[in-house]
């Protein structure tokens, strides 16, 4: 099947109506006319799974979540010692997640999800990784310290989030909004919070004074992008896809763009986090579309149908061309593969082109089966980190 022929399919196609693999970036950091200047990017996690959650300890260590022998613990990046690693969590009946220093001590906090279902903030010596409880009766979803004893935090209640402040003198708890986002940030040189208001069709970022309660509206979020990060008091930057963008409080123009990156490997750029000098940022980007091909693609010739199966989206599609639907959903996919993968033992797909457009990856295949050999092309559409969508033409 020649290449033309390849791409006219994928533009048809492209016509037709657990957790995903993350990496840590991090750069150095120059302002220049509002605009940041990123240098020397480094793949901090390097970790194939899970890895996120960026924040700075100090100027020169970043704090994530990071997976080891399946539990997420804590992970220190020192950026100045040879760029070494340590751990600060080891919870064998648990997962940490969202790492931030506790003002005026040498701890951190974070959330704990423990195998039991609880999910509560603890606080964790960087020295010894002892833990100690924070807040007991709230389940945080993310938080932030406005000081040493006053935090912020989104509370999960049923199938949203809420905005509510705690003060760890008076023990007192006080919701002060209803369905918000995860991205809570400090406002450089201001008493001020900022966080995500979903209490509208179009989302809000808004500010908020914790001692007086008062909330402000800045701006609407770009689309659906919720992990905003403050450049300085005026300049807001986000992620949409594999580009930043920014918007100025201070012109009230419009979101725009500021950089796109072209590496394969940075895509759907999150969680964004920069260090208190301002000199050093750090992000989130998932693997690209064409690596969750690929590995499906391995654990299909390994026959491997739980690795097979971990690359595919829990309502996954399956379509004969044009737009057949064939199969639907993780476990009828599951079942059928296993027994396909138990009575072929020379099952083997050999790729003999590719294209790569968007979250979507077409593949031109020569498949052993049986004793047999047989030509396909499969168009996958790949989203938040798994395939989600198959059409075959055989």
């Amino acid at each position: 099947m020649n290449r033309l022929l390849i791409i006219s399919l994928l533009l048809i196609c492209m016509s037709l109506n657990g957790q995903v693999n993350t990496d840590v970036y991090l750069f150095d950091l120059q302002v220049t006319n509002g605009n940041p200047v990123l240098s020397n990017p480094k793949n901090i996690s390097n970790n194939e799974g899970y890895d996120n959650q960026p924040s700075f300890l100090n100027d020169n260590t970043v704090l994530f979540s990071s997976n080891r022998a399946d539990q997420t613990d804590i992970l220190r990046f020192n950026i100045l010692q040879g760029s070494t690693t340590s751990w600060i969590s080891n919870t064998p009946a648990g997962s940490e997640y969202s790492p931030l220093k506790i003002p005026g001590k040498e701890a951190i906090s974070a959330i704990r999800l423990d195998l039991d279902g609880l999910q509560r903030l603890y606080a964790y010596d960087v020295n010894t990784g002892t833990s100690e409880l924070i807040l007991k009766d709230l389940k945080v979803g993310y938080h932030v310290w406005y000081n040493d004893h006053i935090l912020v935090t989104t509370v999960l209640v049923g199938d949203r989030m809420d905005l509510v402040v705690s003060n760890l003198n008076d023990k007192s708890n006080r919701t002060l909004q209803k369905n918000v986002g995860r991205s809570l940030s400090k406002i450089p040189n201001s008493d001020l919070i900022s966080y995500i208001s979903k209490e509208n069709k179009k989302w809000e970022i808004k500010s908020l004074n914790p001692i007086s309660g008062a909330t402000k509206k800045i701006t609407n979020t770009f689309r659906k992008s919720e992990d905003i990060c403050w450049l300085n008091d005026t300049i807001i930057i986000a992620g949409v896809g594999k580009s930043l963008i920014k918007f100025d409080t201070k012109s009230g123009i419009e979101w725009e763009p500021v950089m796109l990156f072209g590496q394969e490997e940075i895509n759907n750029i999150t969680r964004i986090a920069i260090n208190k000098s301002g000199n050093r940022l750090a992000f989130v980007a998932e693997e690209s579309p064409a690596h969750v091909v690929q590995r499906q693609l391995e654990a299909y010739n390994a026959r491997d149908i739980e690795a097979f199966m971990d690359t595919y989206s829990k309502d996954v599609k399956l379509f004969d061309y044009p737009n057949e639907l064939f199969m639907e959903g993780q476990e009828k996919m599951k079942e059928s593969y296993n027994t396909y993968f138990e009575s072929t033992p020379d099952l083997h797909c050999e790729v003999k082109n590719r294209i790569i457009m968007g979250n979507k990856v077409i593949d031109e295949e020569l498949i052993t089966a049986n004793g047999a050999n047989f030509s396909a092309v499969a168009i996958y559409e790949v989203e938040n980190g798994r395939i989600i969508k198959v059409t075959f033409l055989q």
